[in-house]
């Protein structure tokens, strides 16, 4: 009898343990994930925030960044795990062209993110407030919001934030939009710690599919890789060969480009092409006319200064009070500015047709691009050289597609490195040191 009874408590026990698991296996099974939740945007963000944390200690180390200690790999892990935060899984954010942007942060532990938020409010004038039932804390001189739930934290920027919090709060299991499902099937940079996907209206306006943009870091710069696929594929290919401009320590600017573009022109809907009429056609530029003219090399270079001779005639008064003229040459500092094309036997037509428009002018033998200095000009083989100064710029082997600006004393190089049917792949430089002093970066 006693043997019976026990049975029966012993399969009580356990149909009620398993009744109870099987409740909370389907909870879990029909909780959304945190990607789930994530709101569409111009552009998606994946970021392994911990590993990129490791990832750049060496940089915060080497340029002795203020705080560097509190933004280490161990520090984040320590603090995360005592607000009941989950850094260990990815976090997910978005962006957007009107400067709105949020992300979602797993949540282990909702119960200790109460003590993070009481710390926040002592640093800022945060204020609680409710939104459809959901307890909000907002600092509306910046339009920021954060709030959280059960496995999920959210914060956000911008002026759309009941909408976007909708999204956030009524999402099903398994309820991804179509680009965070694209993006997070892509292959493209899938090691990397921090990812960016687009998709962007601004994009599909010139025939582009999708860009994504990933990065590289080092002691002293950050390496910003890219990757760019079209509706269709691009009417141009790198060339093998070619002739540039040398690049001087004054430079600030230079641009090299040896591709092959004999049907550049012939497809309207090429996305580079379509971006170039619609930036040529800002100041009527002849762009068709210039493909036709091209060979496909191009090289410019500005910075630095030049000396160069002026001539001009002045009237001077003898002392017999008689008006003469005499010719005087001085001394001018202009802008150093040199231009390379490679052309063909249609190059007199577009010259033409520049000088027609205004776009290029001609005066002493001297000719000026809109606001250049006076530059002369030389043929070489099929290569029309301008420049300032008296010293015509020798060419040298080059066959990269690369450029280098110096914007607000921030120097940026950037690359070409493929272009492969419908997809380019390309990197920027720029150096560490402008993007940690903040105040200054841009």
């Amino acid at each position: 009898m006693y043997r019976k009874i026990s049975i029966i408590v012993l399969l009580s026990i356990l149909l009620a343990s398993f009744l109870v698991a099987r409740h909370f296996s389907l909870a879990r099974s029909f909780e959304p994930e945190t990607v789930d939740r994530m709101p569409d945007g111009d552009v998606l963000i994946r970021t392994n925030l911990l590993e990129l944390a490791h990832e750049t200690t060496g940089m915060f180390q080497f340029n002795k960044v203020e705080y560097r200690d509190f933004l280490s790999k161990e520090f984040l892990l320590g603090q995360a795990k005592s607000y009941g935060l989950d850094l260990q899984a990815p976090v997910y954010g978005f962006a957007n062209e009107d400067g709105s942007w949020g992300f979602l942060i797993h949540v282990t532990d909702s119960s200790e993110i109460g003590a993070g938020i009481g710390r926040v409010k002592q640093l800022i004038e945060a204020t609680e407030g409710n939104l459809g039932g959901q307890r909000i804390y907002s600092w509306k001189k910046e339009k920021s919001y954060l709030t959280y739930g059960k496995n999920w934290l959210f914060v956000y920027r911008g002026d759309q934030f009941p909408k976007t919090l909708r999204r956030v709060l009524d999402a099903k299991k398994g309820d991804q939009s179509e680009s965070w499902i694209a993006f997070l099937e892509e292959k493209h940079f899938a090691e990397k710690n921090l990812v960016l996907y687009s998709t962007a209206p601004s994009l599909k306006e010139y025939g582009i599919e999708k860009a994504m943009f990933a990065h590289n870091v080092d002691s002293v710069s950050v390496t910003l890789l890219s990757y760019i696929k079209s509706n269709e594929p691009f009417n141009i290919s790198p060339k093998e060969e070619g002739l540039a401009l040398p690049v001087s320590p004054a430079s600030n600017k230079y641009l090299n480009l040896h591709v092959d573009a004999k049907s550049f022109g012939s497809n309207k809907e090429d996305p580079i092409y379509r971006y170039m009429q619609k930036m040529s056609g800002k100041i009527s530029f002849p762009l068709d006319d210039f493909l036709a003219a091209w060979k496909g090399d191009l090289s410019f270079r500005e910075g630095g200064k030049q000396i160069v001779k002026e001539t001009f005639i002045e009237s001077v008064m003898d002392d017999n009070f008689e008006i003469t003229e005499v010719v005087s040459t001085k001394e001018t500092k202009v802008k150093g500015f040199s231009l390379a094309l490679s052309m063909n036997d249609k190059a007199n037509y577009l010259i033409n047709k520049l000088l027609s428009k205004g776009i290029l002018t001609r005066e002493k033998g001297k000719y000026r691009f809109l606001i250049s200095p006076p530059l002369s000009m030389k043929i070489v083989n099929d290569y029309y050289i301008f420049y300032s100064g008296d010293r015509q710029p020798q060419l040298i082997p080059n066959q990269e597609n690369s450029g280098y600006l110096s914007y607000k004393r921030t120097p940026f190089t950037f690359n070409v490195d493929t272009i492969k049917k419908n997809e380019i792949y390309g990197k920027i430089d720029f150096p560490v040191q402008r993007l940690l002093r903040r105040s200054k970066f841009f």
